[in-house]
């Protein structure tokens, strides 16, 4: 019997035992990795096929992301409408996104209709034709959207941070220019399709419940194709990051509000201090609890809402501090964000605020867990990054069990206003 007038015990998420399920890996018969995890209650699945074929490979700006948004809009046999009448048919959704290394085709069905939907992803693989006309509303489409957020000075920030952090010829610090859409060309999109999904580099990750012969049905569709049949080229992109430390530029004359960038290099996940700073980038502006938000939206009410993150690129990194905040207040605003990394330099965090950080981390994850296809995003993350189960043990280790002293130690290491660059955009 259960006792109603005593209150179960509190238990700290950190004292929970987290397990990461073990992808099931097959090799297709040309050489394609397919990472599956066979789980969950609900008869769906996802499967995205990761190409690389990011703009970490393009030969002009543009390019890898118009051929990764246009690759559904139409093959030798279906147009653009043909395809997405297919897809909504079964109820299923097929999407594309294009990041600095990979390139993603995503699909979400029923997994009682997945064999039905394979074909059209193998030809839009095969036979993307990319039509005149439909590169012609990208452009369009694309310029249109562009006009409107360069009147954003959140917009031009974040641009103008990632060219001070990497370069404006380096793939994380380059960005767009009007000419740069009417310089796309569709002979060029297609040799990129070409070259880089047609007989590109592919990894699979699949997870829901998978139908039965599921494997089998993929090496019939794409363990044929002339995937993984040439080597992989390396560019080499060396990083340029600007001298001027500090920026001021006036977007807008009239505008009320100010876009605020803080920002430094910082190493890759596979640097040994990683796991230790994301505990550090929590507590000082990681989540709604953190310093910076108690400080400068709670107490000082500067802004509606100030994060601080790590950016987690492949072949470098940063760690940056962003925010939006009134224009009269934008300095305050900064300085407040140099004051609390000095806090932390210079004081212990205290016992119960660890705690409460601990707990958000682990409690985060748990979430970030829950069900199939956060697994496999999870497992996706590590593979493509180069990483396996031990960082992710590593990292649960390190939240459980750092102290104040090694936050200490990272803050007095990487908290360095010196270090920084800040960029202000009125």
């Amino acid at each position: 019997m259960i006792d109603r007038t005593q209150a179960p015990s509190i238990k700290d998420a950190v004292e929970y035992a987290i397990s990461l399920k073990a992808p099931e890996v097959v090799g297709l018969d040309n050489g394609v990795k397919m990472y599956t995890v066979q789980a969950g209650t609900e008869e769906v699945v996802q499967i995205e096929w990761v190409f690389k074929a990011g703009n970490w490979y393009e030969p002009q700006k543009n390019l890898a992301a118009a051929t990764n948004f246009l690759i559904k809009n139409g093959t030798s046999t279906k147009s653009a409408y043909a395809i997405n009448e297919c897809v909504d048919f079964y109820g299923a959704y097929l999407n594309r996104s294009c990041y600095n290394e990979t390139a993603v085709v995503n699909l979400h069905c029923l997994t009682k209709h997945l064999e039905k939907l394979l074909p059209l992803v193998k030809e839009i693989f095969m036979e993307a034709i990319f039509p005149e006309d439909e590169l012609v509303i990208y452009r369009q489409n694309m310029k249109q959207r562009l006009a409107v957020n360069l009147q954003k000075s959140d917009f031009v920030a974040g641009r103008k941070i990632d060219e001070l952090l990497f370069g404006s010829t380096h793939p994380y610090g380059v960005y767009s220019q009007m000419e740069d859409y009417d310089m796309l060309e569709t002979d060029k999109i297609k040799a990129y399709h070409a070259s880089w999904y047609k007989h590109g580099h592919c990894t699979i990750f699949s997870a829901g419940i998978l139908p039965h012969g599921y494997e089998k049905m993929m090496n019939t569709f794409f363990g044929q194709l002339p995937f993984m049949q040439r080597p992989l080229p390396e560019p080499v992109h060396p990083i340029h990051a600007a001298e001027q430390k500090k920026w001021n530029i006036i977007n807008d004359t009239e505008g009320v509000q100010a876009a605020i960038r803080i920002a430094r290099p910082f190493p890759t996940r596979h640097h040994p201090d990683f796991p230790k700073v994301q505990v550090l980038n929590t507590l000082y502006g990681g989540f709604f609890g953190s310093r910076l938000m108690n400080n400068i939206r709670e107490d000082k009410g500067y802004t509606y809402g100030i994060y601080s993150y790590l950016v987690n690129h492949v072949h470098a990194g940063a760690w940056m501090i962003s925010t939006e905040a009134g224009r009269h207040v934008a300095e305050a605003t900064v300085r407040e964000v140099y004051h609390e990394m000095q806090e932390l330099r210079e004081k212990s965090v205290d016992a119960d605020e660890l705690l409460l950080v601990k707990n958000y981390l682990i409690g985060t994850l748990l979430g970030d867990l829950d069900g199939p296809f956060q697994v496999i995003g999870r497992w996706k993350n590590l593979i493509l990054n180069g990483l396996d189960e031990n960082f992710f043990y590593h990292s649960v280790d390190t939240i459980k069990h750092i102290d104040a002293g090694e936050l200490r130690e990272m803050a007095v290491k990487y908290l360095n206003p010196d270090d920084f660059y800040e960029l202000v955009v009125v």
